[in-house]
C-alpha cells in the first residue's frame, strides 16, 4: 500500500508541477512579458507514469486529453496544493481590483478557488475562437461533467457559466488521491444511510413467484454490465435498472434490498425522507443530488422507502407550493432516468405512485402478505435457540389463525421473549405469545 500511495503522490506531484508551469507561462503571455513559450500547448503534460497509481489508472481508464487533464488538475490544485493557484490572487495596479479575466472565488480561508472563468483563461487566455472551443469541456455533456467527475457549482448572486465554481466531486478526489470510499456523513446535506442485515437469502420467506421475480434483479446486478456492453444493448435499453418493491409492511422490501447489496458487495444506502424534502425552492433537488452523486461514483444501490412521499402523483397547479411540487417530482424522474445504478423504491400503496414512475420500472414486485405455509416458517425461524415453546403451542394453528407479516411476528417474538426473560425462564408461554399477537393486531386497528 505505502508504495502506491508513493507512486500516487510522485504522479499528482508532477501533475501539478505541470500546472504550476502552464499557469505562469498563461499569466506571462497574457501580460506581454517575456515568456520561453509562445503557447502553453507548447508544454507537454507529463507521462502518466506507475500504473500502480489510482490517479495515473484514472487518465489511462478515461484517456484524458491535455486540456481536460489541466481542468482536471485545476480543480484538484485546491485540495491538494493551493498555492499553485495564488498567482491569480493578484490585482489589477490601474484599477485596484482583481484580475476579471482570472475569474474565481475567494473563500473564507483565503484561498483561490477556481471559476468557469479561470479554466477558459487557463485554455485560451483572450482568444475569442479558443475560448469558444474550450467551453466545450464546460459543457455538461462532457464526459468529466456528465459523469459528474466535475461539476459547475452557481454562486449566489451570479448567473453566468463562467462565475461558477470549477469544483471536484469529493468522491473523485478521494478515489485520485487515497484511493479509497469515504462515507459522507449523514445529515441534511447527505440525508441517507448505510442499509445492512446480518441475515441471509435462507432468511427471506417469500412465495416462489417473488423469488423469481427478485432472481431477475439479481441476474441483472452480476451480467448487467456484459448485457449493455459485451452484447452492445447500451444505447437501446439504456443503463441503470429501477424497481418497485409494493405490499403491505413487514413484508421483506427492506430485507430484500439489503441482502440484494450484500449479494453484490455494494453499499445500500436508505433515503431519509424526512431530511431529503425541504421547504425551501431547490433544496430538495440539491440534497437529492447530493446522493446520487455519491452512488454513482461508487456504485452503490439507492434505496427509497416509503417512497409515495417523494415520488407521489403530481397534482393540478393551483398555487406556487403545486408548482414546485411537481416541479420536484419532474426532476426525480430525470435523475432517475440518468441515474446507471441500481435504484429500488418500496412502498405500502401502488397506487399512490406518479403513473410517469411505474412507466420507467424495470421490474415492479409485489411482496403480499404470507401465506400460512410462508407464515409458519417465519414463525419457526423466529425464537431463540436458547428458549423452549410450552407444550400448549401449536405454530402450525397460531400460523393458520393468525394473519401476520413477518414483521410483526419478530414484534410477537421480542415481546414473549422479554416476558419470558422478565420471569428469570427460557419458556414462551402461549398466554404471553397470545397478547404479543393481539397487541400487533391492535395496531392495524384489528382484533385477533
Amino acid at each position: 500500500m505505502s508504495e502506491e500511495l508513493r507512486a500516487n503522490a510522485a504522479a499528482l506531484h508532477a501533475e501539478l508541477d505541470w500546472l504550476r508551469r502552464v499557469i505562469d507561462a498563461r499569466v506571462h503571455l497574457h501580460c506581454g512579458e517575456a515568456c520561453p513559450v509562445s503557447s502553453i500547448d507548447e508544454l507537454p503534460p507529463p507521462e502518466p507514469g506507475d500504473a500502480r497509481a489510482p490517479f495515473v489508472r484514472f487518465l489511462q481508464e478515461h484517456r484524458l486529453s491535455a486540456h481536460e487533464r489541466l481542468l482536471l488538475a485545476l480543480t484538484l490544485a485546491p485540495h491538494l496544493r493551493p498555492q499553485v493557484l495564488d498567482i491569480f490572487l493578484c490585482r489589477n495596479g490601474v484599477l485596484e481590483r482583481p484580475f476579471t479575466e482570472f475569474g474565481g472565488v475567494v473563500p473564507a480561508h483565503g484561498g483561490f478557488q477556481p471559476t468557469g472563468d479561470t479554466a477558459l483563461f487557463l485554455l485560451a487566455g483572450d482568444d475569442m475562437y479558443q475560448r469558444l472551443k474550450a467551453s466545450a469541456l464546460l459543457d455538461s455533456g462532457h464526459p468529466l461533467f456528465h459523469h459528474r467527475f466535475l461539476s459547475l457549482d452557481p454562486v449566489a448572486g451570479q448567473d453566468t457559466q463562467g462565475s461558477a465554481r470549477l469544483v471536484a466531486a469529493p468522491e473523485l478526489v478521494d478515489r485520485l488521491v487515497f484511493d479509497r470510499t469515504r462515507r459522507p456523513g449523514f445529515g441534511p446535506t447527505f440525508p441517507a444511510k448505510p442499509l445492512s442485515s446480518a441475515l441471509t437469502w435462507e432468511d427471506l420467506v417469500l412465495e416462489s413467484f417473488v423469488m423469481n421475480q427478485i432472481a431477475e434483479i439479481r441476474a441483472w446486478m452480476e451480467s448487467g454490465e456484459t448485457l449493455l456492453d459485451g452484447w452492445g444493448l447500451r444505447r437501446k435499453l439504456g443503463a441503470g435498472y429501477r424497481c418497485l418493491f409494493h405490499g403491505p409492511p413487514g413484508t421483506g422490501k427492506t430485507l430484500t434490498a439489503a441482502l440484494l447489496g450484500k449479494q453484490a458487495g455494494r453499499d445500500v444506502f436508505r433515503v431519509d425522507l424526512s431530511l431529503v424534502v425541504s421547504k425551501y425552492i431547490g433544496e430538495t433537488e440539491k440534497n437529492l443530488e447530493n446522493v446520487f452523486r455519491h452512488a454513482e461514483h461508487q456504485d452503490c444501490i439507492l434505496f427509497f422507502d416509503e417512497a409515495d412521499a417523494l415520488f407521489g402523483k403530481r397534482t393540478s397547479v393551483s398555487n406556487a407550493h403545486d408548482r414546485y411540487a411537481n416541479q420536484e417530482v419532474s426532476y426525480l424522474l430525470q435523475r432517475l432516468e440518468d441515474f446507471e445504478g441500481l435504484v429500488i423504491l418500496a412502498s405500502n400503496l401502488k397506487a399512490n405512485l406518479d403513473d410517469a414512475f411505474l412507466r420507467r420500472f424495470q421490474s415492479v414486485v409485489h411482496f403480499p402478505m404470507p401465506k400460512p405455509a410462508e407464515r409458519l416458517r417465519l414463525w419457526k425461524g423466529a425464537f431463540s435457540s436458547v428458549c423452549t415453546l410450552e407444550p400448549r403451542i401449536n405454530l402450525t394453528e397460531i400460523a393458520e389463525r393468525y394473519e401476520l407479516a413477518g414483521g410483526s411476528i419478530l414484534n410477537v417474538v421480542r415481546y414473549c421473549s422479554l416476558m419470558a426473560l422478565q420471569r428469570k425462564s427460557q419458556e414462551i408461554h402461549l398466554s404471553e405469545l397470545q397478547e404479543g399477537i393481539r397487541r400487533e393486531y391492535q395496531k392495524e386497528g384489528k382484533t385477533p
